[in-house]
């Protein structure tokens, strides 16, 4: 049984972020899994939660039996609803209890990933409901675990992995999503808008709105572009997956060219939901 060429570097990926993950929280004592992360809410035990939670999910784990708390106040919609429940039944989860279920869960899904002999084009079940494709599964998949390994880098002031190759998977995949955020915030037809990414992932990426007002993305040079973006690549991620908003990184990004399509760009940017 052998794995698709296509797949086997978004499981690699996978792979690295998840065991450094493990890595980050094994010698955590009990005050620092309650430590506060840049997303939303969440604590580093509850980042830990939700990732052993979509992993059970994808196992085929049950779902588990749980009401949530009325007071949660950023449950508005039943998709965060849904994401909440794996987190807040683990909240009173001890640092052994958390750290054996994230071993053994990486142990099961490293098993299930290596035994995976279905095409990438194989329809699937999402998580949350509707279905998907295997491998937009998996590069969700790098997505999450990623971006939540560097929430926990942060909050545990333990930099690292921020070109590894999970991190250029969760570049590549949030990027497709800009000609949308691009077209949304009413650039003109014919327009260009640059994103000049510095630091650990150094790239610019140009989107460019045609005569019927749809986006693309490419990574030739605009001449003359509407708005110029430059920023560096942690602070972008951090944008982009809503942990800051721009005003708080204003010593970290820098605009060019039109201020008002700068500031709808900017107020719409975090693409996570």
């Amino acid at each position: 049984m052998t794995v698709h060429s296509k797949l086997q570097p978004y499981i690699d990926a996978w792979t690295h972020s998840i065991e450094s993950i493990n890595d980050l929280v094994s010698p955590l004592t009990e005050g620092e899994w309650s430590r506060a992360t840049e997303c939303p809410y969440w604590s580093v035990r509850d980042i830990v939660s939700h990732i052993i939670g979509f992993e059970c999910e994808l196992l085929g784990d049950p779902r588990p039996i749980h009401t949530l708390p009325s007071d949660l106040r950023h449950i508005h919609s039943e998709s965060a609803r849904y994401t909440e429940v794996p987190v807040d039944i683990r909240r009173h989860h001890t640092a052994p209890e958390m750290t054996s279920e994230l071993e053994y869960t990486i142990i099961r899904r490293s098993r299930q990933l290596r035994n995976e002999s279905r095409q990438p084009d194989a329809v699937v079940r999402a998580i949350s409901g509707g279905e998907t494709t295997l491998e937009e599964q998996l590069w969700g998949r790098v997505f999450d675990v990623w971006t939540h390994e560097q929430d926990l880098r942060r909050a545990l002031d333990k930099p690292g992995n921020l070109a590894s190759p999970a991190a250029v998977l969760a570049r590549d995949h949030v990027l497709r999503l800009l000609p949308q955020l691009v077209e949304e915030a009413g650039a003109k037809a014919g327009s260009a808008v640059v994103f000049d990414v510095h630091g650990q992932l150094e790239f610019m990426r140009t989107v460019r709105v045609n005569a019927e007002g749809h986006g693309t993305i490419d990574s030739a040079v605009s001449l003359g572009p509407a708005v110029t973006f430059v920023v560096d690549w942690e602070t972008f991620l951090r944008l982009l997956a809503g942990r800051v908003r721009a005003t708080a990184v204003a010593d970290r990004l820098k605009t060019e060219g039109d201020p008002q399509l700068a500031e709808a760009i900017l107020t719409h940017i975090a693409v996570t939901k």
